[in-house]
């Protein structure tokens, strides 16, 4: 198989980004729980102060945990992209500008749970997180189409080429390729599917 990107041109807006597959909503879906639950709060939290919020930082944390887990994995998508590198490379840096800003908004809503304003600090922070993590998943996602392709066009030019052959053993030969890349093509919409 040729190595040779095919050539996409890619148009994401990221303000506008919608989720419809189900393997990006339940990727995203730990984090957008974790996100939601640190900023989740009261009109009129209590003023009296209880002492440092152990659950605040807990969910921190989870969140931290859960985007460095998805930076690892977009790091050895990105090594082994062969289209989409320079958007995958700006995405993972965009992810970790975000992720850096939600810690220290997030930091200090931890020092100070009880305070209106840092908390309110942490959703804009959140947001921004989860526009980023989208960006990053919906980009690998396309990796994968690309890669899906690049397989259904050898398959294809295989099956074209059985239409042309001469002899048996050309017909053996070419049917014996037909049928590697078939397995092939089969295998990669399987591992999609999963």
């Amino acid at each position: 198989m040729s190595t040779k990107a095919p050539n996409i041109k890619l148009k994401v807006d990221p303000r506008n980004l919608q989720i419809q597959t189900y393997t990006v909503e339940k990727l995203l879906e730990p984090l957008i729980i974790q996100v939601t639950t640190l900023v989740n709060c009261p009109q009129n939290p209590s003023s009296k102060k209880k002492g440092r919020s152990k659950r605040a930082r807990v969910l921190l944390a989870s969140v931290e945990e859960a985007t460095w887990n998805l930076l690892d994995k977009g790091e050895k998508i990105a090594k082994e992209a062969v289209v989409f590198k320079e958007e995958l490379h700006a995405a993972l840096a965009d992810v970790r500008k975000e992720s850096e800003a939600l810690q220290v908004s997030a930091e200090a809503f931890t020092r100070d749970p009880c305070s209106l304003p840092r908390r309110q600090a942490v959703v804009p922070a959140a947001r921004s997180l989860l526009a980023a993590v989208t960006r990053l998943l919906v980009l690998a996602d396309m990796v994968d189409v690309a890669h899906l392709l690049q397989h259904l066009a050898v398959f294809q030019r295989t099956f074209e080429s059985l239409r042309n052959v001469s002899s048996k053993s050309e017909l053996q030969k070419t049917y014996q390729k037909f049928q590697k890349d078939l397995e092939n093509l089969d295998y990669l919409a399987y591992k999609r599917q999963q």
